[in-house]
């Protein structure tokens, strides 16, 4: 089955690296569209501890998410339609994406291996919440 847009949803760490690169490969025959997707880091946590210290935390986090896409983009030799940053609950922001962009597949990957970790894993809410093809790619360090 060939896709015509595929939404990968990336986690700020190496592994997204080979995430995407298993999306461009499914991409590349039909010269589908690319969106990513990523959470940014919520800063929350940071400001009640220190927050007289870290008024522009979340500043600070979104321009690290923001670089860490930018450098995605660059390394994928296949050309990225758009990066999004979200916050708050991931299976929402993609089932809204899907929805109002038609995204056919999404692609998330899982760093889990043990049976009880997989069951749990937040993968299986975007699984769950989904109304398109999803592809759960297993991710080493």
């Amino acid at each position: 089955m060939a896709y015509a847009h595929l939404l990968v949803a990336v986690a700020v760490t190496p592994e997204s690296q080979q995430l995407l690169a298993k999306a461009v490969d499914i991409a590349r025959p039909s010269s589908a569209r690319i969106t990513l997707i990523t959470l940014a880091a919520d800063p929350e946590l940071y400001n009640q501890l220190a927050a007289p210290m870290m008024e522009n935390v979340r500043e600070v986090l979104q321009e690290e998410t923001q670089q860490f896409l930018d450098e995605l983009v660059r390394n994928a030799n296949y050309p990225i339609e758009q990066a999004l940053i979200a916050s708050g609950e991931l299976s929402k922001h993609i089932l809204h994406t899907c929805r109002t962009q038609d995204v056919d597949l999404v692609v998330c990957g899982n760093h889990n291996q043990t049976f009880f970790s997989r069951a749990v894993c937040s993968a299986k809410s975007i699984v769950q919440a989904s109304e398109v093809d999803v592809l759960l790619v297993p991710l080493s360090a």
